[in-house]
């Protein structure tokens, strides 16, 4: 498959696990929604260093939510770090998120996501955990298709980075090029995948 191919086959791909994450997400009863995504698993946080700092993104529209684990992660002592957009097309930064507990801290990025504030401390996560539009049961990705995530993990080859998906995103197979980068675990609702 030439990249032209995988290119339209990505994109009819992110459509259609778009929309199964929408109805997923819409089907969900609102107090079930709300017990999800609470806590990281056992298993997953025994893997995460002492003292690391934890990338999270704010989620928004139907992605998986992470304010919970962030809350967790800065419980724990652990640093937070948020991407961070100085302007539309600009690489993706990571800055301090101070505290998950003030929104006040956060402003929109120019994508329309929350974002620590221009002034935040730059700071490079040791873990991160990224949003997905799907992913196998072996850790393949597949991101929004801006390639944000790709290029970061490219520059931090060393940095774990675990996928944060609902169940109805895992796919069979995906269309993979040689910058995709396979994930370090997912983490659903029901199930950790990884680590791998």
């Amino acid at each position: 498959m030439n990249s032209s191919d995988i290119a339209s086959a990505k994109a009819a791909l992110r459509n259609a696990l778009r929309a199964a994450r929408r109805d997923h997400v819409a089907a969900l009863e609102p107090r079930i929604k709300a017990l999800l995504f609470m806590r990281p698993p056992a298993a997953l946080v025994r893997l995460i260093p002492a003292g690391a700092t934890i990338g999270l993104y704010h989620a928004i529209g139907d992605e998986a939510p992470t304010l919970a684990y962030a809350r967790h992660f800065h419980d724990a002592g652990h640093k937070l770090a948020m991407p961070f957009f100085a302007r539309r097309g600009a690489p993706m930064e990571f800055r301090h998120w101070a505290s998950p507990y003030h929104d006040e801290l956060l402003e929109p990025d120019p994508y329309g996501a929350q974002q620590p504030r221009a002034d935040a401390e730059p700071l490079a996560p040791d873990v991160l955990f990224v949003p997905l539009i799907g992913f196998t049961a072996a850790g393949l990705r597949l991101g929004q298709g801006g390639g944000y995530y790709d290029r970061w993990l490219e520059q931090y080859p060393d940095a774990p980075a675990i996928g944060m998906a609902w169940d109805s995103q895992l796919a069979e197979n995906l269309p993979i090029e040689a910058h995709d980068r396979p994930l370090s675990a997912v983490v659903t609702p029901t199930r950790l995948y990884g680590p791998f």
